[in-house]
């Protein structure tokens, strides 16, 4: 259990899950993570009859690191100490992990929500959006991303490899096991009004905020790939169609517009790789080797010759502006289908740039990869 300031409800919870180990013979140690409270918990906790593991890094996640690095169990089940679960319920739990699942999650939408156990804003919006995104992102089948009781094998929360340390450690749970094709189900799961007076640590705002961009930062396609792709798109049509089309009505205000959807949409899509490569090598998501596949056909040299094959486009249009301006045609052609071809210049130019310069990072992020 992790723990700040619960002088209030952790002696009662410990009580709870001793009673839970004796009622169902079962060979356990409760360990509190004291995350530095300042109230007597820890001191009740070791009077009580648990184990005290003081983490002095402030963070919801790094006391449940502390805490599980700590267990010498097959398996963990870890709860909030607020006295807002039954402990006397967690043989489904135990059950579950015996059958072989890695993740076993509480889901409080199906075993039901005691009045004034959540707040409306949580129950009817954060909690289902969030947990939306997360099964759609990363096609999981979890209901409940944030239920704080959930049960693991110490062998499977060491190979998730966790790195996040606040309240975004629940979400992270649920997407590495996910990416790792772990064995995850869920139980019916009652939560309870806690048993404190005072305010809860978690903040609606800032706390929903932290899970969010952990989910779009955890999914590179999402956040980047996908709308830079259909930028890019979207650019390249409606351009193409500008400039090859000079008697519609756009003119070169909508082709500048175009471009920039081209350029927006490139510069989100090198991000996307950026960042998949990143994350793999920083452990942040697991190894693909799909997607490495993929990765590994790009290379500095692929990446230079593209990019210099657009940058002569573009100077080649560029020339071609110039002849026209140094003939004395350039207003006479007409200003609106010159600056078509101002405009491509400039795109191509740009892209191939672009394209040459994050070659080269690229190739340093995989040398740090190898």
């Amino acid at each position: 259990m992790p723990c700040l300031n619960e002088a209030e409800t952790i002696g009662l919870c410990i009580r709870k899950a001793k009673d839970f180990i004796a009622k169902n013979n079962v060979k356990a140690e409760i360990i509190i993570a004291d995350n530095g409270s300042s109230d007597g918990s820890g001191k009740i906790a070791k009077e009580t009859g648990a184990i005290v593991v003081n983490v002095a890094e402030k963070g919801y996640g790094r006391a449940l690191i502390g805490g599980i690095n700590a267990a010498g169990g097959k398996f963990i089940i870890m709860a909030d100490a607020d006295d807002s679960y039954d402990f006397g319920s967690l043989m489904p739990f135990l059950n579950k992990l015996r059958e072989g699942y890695d993740l076993v999650m509480g889901n409080r939408f199906k075993g039901g929500i005691v009045p004034g156990a959540m707040p409306p804003l949580h129950r009817y919006i954060g909690n289902p959006i969030l947990s939306g995104v997360g099964k759609f992102f990363f096609k999981s089948r979890i209901g409940d991303f944030h239920c704080g009781l959930r049960g693991f094998s110490k062998s499977a929360y060491n190979r998730m490899d966790l790195q996040t340390t606040g309240m975004e450690f629940a979400s992270e749970m649920v997407v590495k096991a996910t990416l790792h094709n772990m064995r995850i189900t869920e139980v019916p799961t009652v939560l309870y009004p806690d048993g404190r007076s005072r305010r809860p640590h978690l903040r609606s705002f800032r706390d929903g905020w932290r899970h969010l961009r952990f989910l779009f930062l955890y999914s590179p396609r999402w956040l980047f790939l996908y709308p830079g792709l259909m930028l890019m798109l979207i650019g390249f049509l409606s351009g193409g169609y500008i400039l090859f089309q000079p008697d519609i009505n756009w003119d070169i205000h909508s082709m500048l517009y175009s471009s920039a959807s081209i350029l927006i949409g490139f510069q989100a899509v090198i991000f996307a790789i950026f960042t998949k490569t990143f994350a793999v090598h920083e452990k942040l998501i697991p190894y693909n080797p799909q997607i490495e596949l993929i990765l590994g056909k790009l290379s500095l040299e692929k990446g230079l010759f593209a990019g210099f094959v657009l940058i002569l486009a573009g100077i080649a249009a560029l020339i071609y502006a110039v002849v026209i301006w140094h003939q004395g045609q350039f207003f006479e052609v007409g200003i609106t289908i010159t600056m078509r071809i101002v405009i491509s210049s400039s795109t191509l130019l740009i892209l191939g740039f672009q394209l040459v310069f994050s070659s080269f990072f690229f190739n340093v992020l995989q040398l740090n990869t190898k």
